[in-house]
């Protein structure tokens, strides 16, 4: 499925901020330290109609990185420097992988259970905003409810992974998470999905 264009939020219709909790903290991957990168970390926020605000920070020496500026190809983003969200209904198999990439563009892949890619139905643009200020990078992002697998539908608990892939300017990759399951870098992983939402209430 190729994704429609992302909305921006200066387009969108002003409404009251919601607070965000506490951020939490990415951890590089032990195998190999990133040496640009001092610092990524993540907010995330249930919205009331049970879609998530979700905010990015990348800190560090960011022109020792490949930072895209636009036109790859929408099934590799993951390939290259960017934020991504890993989305499973508490307690289930399927998941939902989104992959945001510095340049605007976005995609999503949807899994059966690990690994196991199907089909992915058509669904609205997250709204992206991308902002680059010294040595910080962040994305703020907003997915509607509507675009979270149909067996978190509606508003149940949530499991989320959320990761960053970090691409250096020698092409080397290093790759942040909440967390690691042992062994290689694997986001897919079930250990992975390592911060728990609870369901929205009425």
């Amino acid at each position: 499925m190729l994704p429609g264009p992302a909305k921006l939020r200066g387009l969108m219709p002003d409404c009251a901020p919601m607070p965000l909790p506490p951020p939490l903290d990415l951890v590089c991957h032990p195998a190999a330290p990133d040496p640009c990168v001092r610092r990524s970390g993540v907010t995330v926020a249930r919205e009331a109609d049970g879609g998530l605000d979700v905010r990015y920070r990348l800190e560090g020496g960011l022109d020792g990185l490949r930072l895209p500026a636009g036109g790859l190809p929408v099934e590799r983003l993951w390939a290259h420097t960017c934020f991504e969200l890993f989305v499973m209904a508490e307690g289930g198999e399927a998941y939902r992988e989104f992959n945001f990439s510095p340049g605007g563009q976005w995609m999503c892949f949807d899994f059966s259970a690990y690994r196991a890619r199907i089909d992915s139905p058509a669904m609205p643009a997250p709204q992206l905003d991308w902002q680059r200020s010294g040595d910080a990078l962040t994305l703020a992002l907003t997915l509607p409810a509507s675009a979270l697998p149909a067996s978190a539908l509606p508003a149940g608990a949530l499991r989320l992974g959320i990761t960053a892939v970090v691409e250096h300017a020698d092409g080397s990759h290093r790759y942040w998470a909440l967390g690691h399951p042992p062994g290689k870098p694997d986001f897919h992983h079930r250990d992975g999905f390592a911060l728990a939402l609870p369901a929205t209430t009425p």
